[in-house]
């Protein structure tokens, strides 16, 4: 009976760590309910994030989940892809930035004859944040995918119909009823300027020949259209003239339900450079690490409060401006920094926010994938799937015991991913292995909570956790 007090006190213990997410020695006790949580569809939507705004000039906006019910209605009715589905789709876009930004793409040509550059990843469909904006005077409200893997933004328009374009749940985008719609003449600069990435020709459909942009995506969906300008409201007040953006007028293939994408990328055509002027090509955003809560997208930096980001070099990639790169040096797994030689890390790793699974090179993987099934030895390790060979069945615990994992970045910065969120998708550890000649991808699930800041003045992409 001596040893009863002791017993109590270890069975409380326990019991607040679980029932506060507790974290202790590097791992957190979490309900196993919290596994699948991030692809659970609650009735309603929260909003918990945090946007540090000292700077009057920062423009920021909603940001969801495209499956959740924080998205609009238009884009997130019809369920969600399955696991498998996503996962596969996951797969053709990281090879399809890895040949890209290792200067290995080829030119694809759609049915009618348009040389199309490709672009993005090799699944578009397999973003997953989305956001509202208005484009247009009067504006008129469009929700659209956002990418750091890509540059150019474009939207369905009108005259397009169902045989040239694929169905979406809002009305397309009508030039003709804007006051500040421009097509981009075939002859201007601007056009000139695609013929790096994106020029298809001329058109001359109107009797004037306009400037024609086009894309194809790796899974050969292509959007072909007018490169126009407009003005694009990121909020009440807050509006981008003369925003230069693709008007899509034949699309073909797997798009689903979204009006159109956001470039964020770092060349001419993105978003983020076309309004460095205003912004100083300064950007972040956070991904919610749960589909029944919003983060948000921010153009521009924090003027004077960086409190609470840790900062690392930003690199281009040598194939071009559009990816942003960082180096890796470390990870860790429940507090214990793994044996990798840091000449693994060397071809770098692309952030990117389409990708939803972080690509590592094998050495790392395998130490990862070691370290973790060995954290969590406690659970039933589910045979190996076609894309992921780390998961666990939960069946029958009604808590689980995650190590932590964290990222150590070049000038010595470590980021605790969230857990579980940051680390689990649906019970499987977020991580694959690839190629070691080529740079791995840091996929958004492992960004999922942080507020991830690219400032390609300052030269630096900063992590902030907690912020949504």
């Amino acid at each position: 009976m001596a040893s009863s007090p002791l017993l109590l006190c270890v069975l409380f213990c326990s019991y607040c760590l679980v029932a506060l997410g507790g974290r202790e020695h590097g791992f957190v006790v979490v309900p196993t309910s919290s596994s699948s949580a991030s692809q659970s569809q609650p009735s309603a939507c929260s909003s918990v994030s945090h946007v540090t705004s000292d700077n009057p000039n920062r423009a920021s906006v909603p940001l969801a989940h495209r499956h959740g019910p924080c998205a609009p209605a238009s884009v997130a009715s019809g369920g969600e892809p399955s696991l498998a589905e996503r996962l596969r789709r996951d797969l053709a876009r990281r090879r399809h930035i890895i040949r890209k930004a290792s200067g290995r793409t080829v030119t694809l040509s759609d049915a009618a004859g348009v040389s199309i550059p490709t672009s993005l990843g090799a699944a578009v469909d397999s973003l997953e944040y989305v956001v509202t904006l208005g484009l247009g005077t009067p504006a008129v409200q469009q929700t659209v995918l956002i990418d750091t893997g890509s540059d150019l933004s474009w939207v369905q328009c009108k005259p397009c119909d169902s045989s040239a374009c694929y169905p979406q749940k809002d009305p397309l985008f009508d030039p003709s009823a804007s006051s500040t719609y421009a097509p981009v003449t075939c002859g201007a600069d601007a056009c000139k300027a695609l013929a790096n990435g994106y020029d298809a020709g001329c058109t001359n459909s109107t009797g004037t020949p306009l400037c024609q942009y086009g894309i194809e995506y790796g899974n050969r969906d292509t959007t072909v259209g007018v490169y126009s300008t407009e003005t694009l409201t990121l909020r009440p007040g807050v509006a981008v003239r003369n925003f230069s953006f693709g008007c899509g007028l034949r699309q073909r293939g797997t798009f689903d339900k979204y009006d159109g994408l956001l470039g964020l990328g770092g060349a001419p055509e993105s978003l983020v450079s076309q309004t460095a002027g205003t912004y100083g090509g300064a950007f972040s955003y956070c991904l919610p690490p749960w589909n029944s809560t919003t983060g948000f997208l921010a153009l521009g930096a924090p003027s004077n409060n960086t409190a609470g980001f840790l900062f690392t070099p930003l690199h281009s990639s040598p194939e071009g401006p559009t990816f942003y790169v960082v180096t890796l040096a470390g990870i860790s797994v429940g507090g214990k920094r793994l044996d990798i030689p840091p000449a693994v890390f060397s071809p770098g790793m692309i952030i990117d926010s389409g990708t939803v699974i972080t690509g590592l090179p094998d050495t790392a993987y395998a130490a990862l994938r070691t370290a973790f099934r060995s954290a969590m030895s406690a659970y039933p390790l589910l045979p190996p799937s076609e894309y992921l060979d780390t998961c666990y069945n939960f069946t029958g615990f009604s808590n689980k015991t995650v190590p932590t994992v964290s990222l150590t970045f070049d000038g010595g910065v470590t980021i605790d991913l969230d857990n579980p969120s940051g680390i689990l998708l649906e019970g499987c550890l977020a991580f694959v292995g690839g190629s070691s000649d080529d740079a791995g991808i840091i996929g958004n699930v492992n960004q999922r909570t942080f507020e991830v800041l690219y400032d390609s003045g300052q030269g630096h992409v900063g992590f902030r956790p907690g912020a949504c």
